[in-house]
This record gives C-alpha cells, sequence and structure tokens, in this order.
C-alpha cells in the first residue's frame, strides 16, 4: 500500500540540521493559526511561539474570503438557539452539537475582541453594524468589511497583531514538510508525540524547529480539484503531514462545492460570494428561467450543497457548460456599493451586470473533513493540536454553513492556543528545565527509488481532473473504484520519490489526500450533505456517523455524533 510506505517526504537526520527551538509551532498563519499564537502568549506569560506560513499574507484562503463571520448580534430578531438550528440543518446530521452551541455562544465576543483590535467592519448610517444573510440562514447575522472584502481585512487584523507581538515569530515562505514525532511508529503510544516540524526556507534550506506543542492551522487542499476558489497554495500539506504523522483524519468525504464561481474560458475560478444572492440576486439558466424555487423551497438561498446539486441539474437539462447570477434585482447601484471587489473584477473582463447576467459554475471550496479533534483542539497525536479548516471539529457535520468557517477559526484558535500551554505547564511541574523543547535522535532514512518517474505536472493535471471530473458534486460506486486504482499507479511511482523542490513536495501531499477523499467517499454508501452518491441517493442510518482513517488502515474505525446532553 503506497500511502503508507512513506513516514516522512525527505531522509535527513534530525540532529545535524540547524535547529530552532520555541514553545509553540504554529503551522499556518490565517483567522485559525494567528488567532492561536495571539491566543497562546495571552494566556501565558513566557511562551514563546513561531508562526510558519507557506507564503505570505495573500496566500492564504483567509485573506480571498469574501464572506462575513456568522453571529448573532440583533438579539431582537435572532438569537444563539437560531443559528444553532441552521448550524445543524445544514450539517445533515453530522454535527456535533456540543460543539455548534460552543462556537456560535462565543462567536460575538470573539468578534468584538477583534474590533477592538482595529477591525473595521460595515456599519450602518447610524453606526451599527450592517447585518446580512445567505444561504441556509433564518435571520441576517452575517458582517462584512468593505462588502466583499472581509477575509482581507481580517487577515490584516491579525496579521499585524502577529507581527507586533515580541514573543511570536513569523516565518514566511516556510514549508512545512512533516511533522516530527518520536517513537518507532506513527502515532505511537506511549512515545509518540509531536515534537517539531521538519521546514524548508528558499533562503535558509532545511531547518528543523522543535516545540513543545504544535498546532496545525494549515488550511484545506482545494488544488486537488481542477475547479477551485482556493489559492494555489492549498494543497492539502497540513493533511497530509498529520496523516503521516499518525493523526486521525475524520469525515474525508465531504468536500464543499461553492455554487457561483465566475466562469469565463481560460481564466481561474474567481469566487462571487454568497452574500450576492442573500442581497437578493438570483440564479438563472440560459434562457432565463429562474429555476432554484424549482429544487427547494428556500431557492436561491437554499444551503450550498443543494444550490450546486441543483445548478449541476440545470446544466445538464439546458446542455450548457454554466448558469447566470442576475444581479439586477439588487439595483445596480446598489449592486456596486455593496460588492465593489466584485464589480471590479467584472468589469476585467466586460461584463455590465447590468445588462449581462454573471456566468457562473460551482467550483470546490472547503475541506469540511480533517484532523479529528476533541473540544480542546487535541488530535491523537499527543503534543498535535488542530483548528480552523484543517480540522474536524464536528462544527460542519455533512455541509458547512456559510461564513461560518472564520467563525470557527476565531473560535478555536483562541482554545487552541490556550490548550496547548497544558504542555508546557505540565512539563514545568517539579522542573522548569523540562519546560524548554529539546532535539530528539530521529533520522528518516529513504532508499532511493529505481521505479521510473512520472511528469510531476502530467500526475497533478491527472488528479485534478479526475478528481473533479469523479469525485466532485456528484460521485458513483464503480467510478471511484477506478480512480483508487489510479491514484495506486500514480503513488505507486511518485510517492516512492525524493524530492527537493516544492512541486514535488505539493503533488506527493495532492496524491495522499485525494486518495483519502475518494476512499471515504467509496465507502460512504449513501447521500448526505456535500457527498452525492448517485448509486446511493438517499441517507442511511447506517451513516449516521463520523468516519476516521489512519495511516495503515484499509477501511476506516467510527464514532458517534455527539448530541446535547439536557441537563
Amino acid at each position: 500500500m503506497p500511502f503508507s510506505d512513506r513516514r516522512y517526504l525527505i531522509p535527513f537526520r534530525a540532529t545535524l540540521l540547524p535547529q530552532i527551538f520555541t514553545d509553540v509551532l504554529v503551522v499556518g498563519a490565517g483567522v485559525a493559526g494567528c488567532s492561536a499564537a495571539l491566543s497562546a502568549v495571552r494566556h501565558h506569560g513566557s511562551a514563546e511561539v513561531i508562526v510558519t506560513t507557506k507564503g505570505r499574507l495573500k496566500d492564504s484562503s483567509t485573506y480571498w474570503a469574501q464572506g462575513g463571520i456568522a453571529a448573532v448580534l440583533d438579539h431582537v430578531e435572532d438569537d444563539v438557539e437560531k443559528h444553532i438550528a441552521d448550524t445543524l440543518t445544514a450539517g445533515a446530521g453530522l454535527c456535533d452539537e456540543p460543539t455548534v452551541r460552543r462556537v456560535v455562544e462565543n462567536g460575538p465576543a470573539r468578534l468584538n475582541e477583534l474590533i477592538e483590535a482595529g477591525l473595521r467592519l460595515d456599519r450602518e448610517a447610524n453606526g451599527d453594524l450592517k447585518l446580512g444573510r445567505e444561504g441556509g440562514h433564518s435571520q441576517k447575522r452575517i458582517v462584512h468589511a468593505d462588502g466583499d472584502a472581509t477575509g482581507k481585512a481580517l487577515a490584516a487584523t491579525l496579521f499585524d497583531a502577529v507581527r507586533a507581538s515580541e514573543r511570536v515569530r513569523l516565518f514566511e515562505d516556510c514549508f512545512v514538510l512533516d511533522l516530527i514525532t518520536t517513537g518507532d511508529k506513527p502515532g505511537q503510544v506511549p512515545g509518540g508525540e509531536c515534537v517539531g516540524a521538519i521546514t524548508h526556507h528558499p533562503k535558509y534550506g532545511l531547518q528543523v524547529i522543535w516545540a513543545r506543542s504544535v498546532i496545525l492551522a494549515a488550511g484545506g487542499c482545494g488544488m486537488v480539484y481542477r475547479e477551485t476558489t482556493n489559492p494555489s497554495a492549498a494543497t492539502g500539506d497540513g493533511l497530509a503531514m498529520a496523516y503521516r504523522a499518525g493523526a486521525v483524519l475524520q469525515d474525508m468525504a465531504f468536500v464543499q462545492f461553492h455554487p457561483t464561481t465566475l466562469y469565463i474560458a481560460g481564466a481561474s475560478r474567481a469566487l462571487i460570494t454568497e452574500a450576492v444572492r442573500g442581497e437578493g440576486a438570483v440564479l438563472v439558466d440560459k434562457s432565463g428561467h429562474r429555476f432554484m424555487p424549482d429544487y427547494d423551497e428556500r431557492a436561491d438561498l437554499a444551503p450550498r450543497d443543494i444550490v450546486s446539486r441543483s445548478i449541476l441539474d440545470q446544466m445538464v437539462k439546458t446542455g450548457h457548460s454554466h448558469v447566470y447570477l442576475d444581479v439586477r434585482p439588487i439595483g445596480i447601484e446598489r449592486f456596486h456599493e455593496r460588492f465593489p471587489g466584485i464589480a471590479k473584477l467584472l468589469k476585467q473582463f466586460d461584463i455590465d451586470p447590468a445588462t449581462t447576467p454573471i456566468p457562473v459554475h460551482p467550483s470546490a471550496h472547503y475541506m469540511i473533513g480533517g484532523v479529528a479533534v476533541d473540544d480542546q483542539t487535541r488530535s491523537s497525536v499527543p503534543g498535535l493540536y488542530a483548528c480552523g479548516e484543517a480540522s474536524c471539529s464536528g462544527l460542519n457535520g455533512a455541509n458547512r454553513l456559510a461564513s461560518n468557517s472564520l467563525l470557527e477559526g476565531m473560535v478555536f484558535g483562541e482554545v487552541a492556543g490556550r490548550a496547548c500551554l497544558e504542555r508546557l505547564e505540565e512539563n514545568a511541574v517539579g522542573d522548569p528545565t523540562l519546560n524548554t523543547a529539546r532535539p530528539f535522535k530521529i533520522i528518516s532514512d529513504i532508499r532511493p527509488s529505481d521505479r521510473s518517474e512520472l511528469d510531476l505536472a502530467d500526475v497533478r493535471s491527472s488528479l485534478r481532473s479526475v478528481m473533479w471530473r469523479h469525485v466532485g458534486i456528484e460521485r458513483e460506486g464503480d467510478r471511484l473504484a477506478e480512480v483508487l486504482d489510479m491514484f495506486d499507479f500514480w503513488a505507486t511511482y511518485t510517492l516512492d520519490k525524493i524530492f527537493d523542490e516544492r512541486l514535488g513536495w505539493e503533488v506527493q501531499n495532492l496524491l495522499t489526500i485525494g486518495s483519502l477523499i475518494t476512499r471515504a467517499a467509496h465507502w460512504r454508501q449513501e447521500t448526505r450533505g456535500t457527498h452525492y452518491r448517485l448509486d446511493y441517493a438517499e441517507s442511511a442510518d447506517a451513516y449516521h456517523l463520523h468516519d476516521q482513517w489512519r495511516i495503515g488502515d484499509s477501511s476506516p474505525t467510527t464514532a458517534a455524533v455527539a448530541e446535547q446532553v439536557v441537563q
């Protein structure tokens, strides 16, 4: 089984590489990663934190988030129970209700902290925050910044705070190849603890960062699909390195596809935020027919999985490659005022929304599955924590409710930063000298492969295409089995190789995560949320559970969905 043969991507002797020491290592600098780093230094008077980011500020999915942050701020029309109910409904039976309640209840406080830190959100003339509505929400509860640039404003606020902290070091352009664990086998306990990471920097080369605790906040894996809203850096590195380290990954079949991305032949897919439909825009087909009321009583504001599948069905019915988003019901002046970024984007393609509906098509958007964590963001590997899109906390179930992702990153980033410090406090009891990360003698001995090498660009392109065709919005058992065979072939001739540059590492990570998504999709013989099986079109009680995958296992273990305990 080629996906279980390699513990590390490269050969190394840890003690012979340049050494860096810290208390907490955070992998990823989006909303979850920055929130975790700031929380760690806030809750521990002397903790030193390193934050690594694969690229720069603009390379995170947080930065490109057009949608807003969902939080209950209007206590006249809205309340926490309504937000919880909307999240549970969207999640199609797989949300862990205690987690949903925790995130929804703590969201407003986290948001107010960011406002105090300088986050500027859109407000009404009287100074009240503007509240919008998006698909799946029963009330207006979404806040935005600059109309459709919420992520940019949030990322900048958090990034500035991280840069300003004397106890946080930010390592940009730092590619984390693997998490380093003790023990002979991945995730082995006792002894199989996460103690740091091996990294590569274009200027400094390979380095080892030793840490008492590691927080994985490296985002998702949208680039495993040909059509995606994600930035090019979203190649599933964090998920793949956690899997190699022995961490349990959960609910990997569930990938959310955003219904509306700009569809221009030859151009990359640009997100058209759901807030546009929240303001009154409607989906129409090539003949101008508004079709969403034909599929769901919530019409254009149905949850994303329903809208995406409805668009796909309508494309088949009309024989057209896309549908259209008509923004004229909003009013063109209002559209330009409310969504200046999108208006500017359309102008670049000579699209006048006053006369021409916007061509749109679904694209891969958000990884719902991820590293399984408990209510303190602890993974199955001691010393390894996870938050944000890289984690699977149980908030999103089988389908994420719009604008809950930034909310989750804010809430669980704060939790992770606080929780990971338990190891510092435990280690310091009786012997304060143990409160410092220390090196371990760890050797990765990988023999050169004698097999032929496949062209990396071809493998990357082919796997992304086959994932889009057969492991995308609609799936079918025989096709999924064929895709697994393809992955085994690619892996046999690619995962056995040693690469010394980013493209090779990314392709190896994409193969690992693409295979896991496909295996989970093949195993889950039902339709639920974002996972739609043509050969099993209904939800099944037998799959009302979380599926959990660990390196070396041919089939998953399962865990029950947590329900709220009534006191």
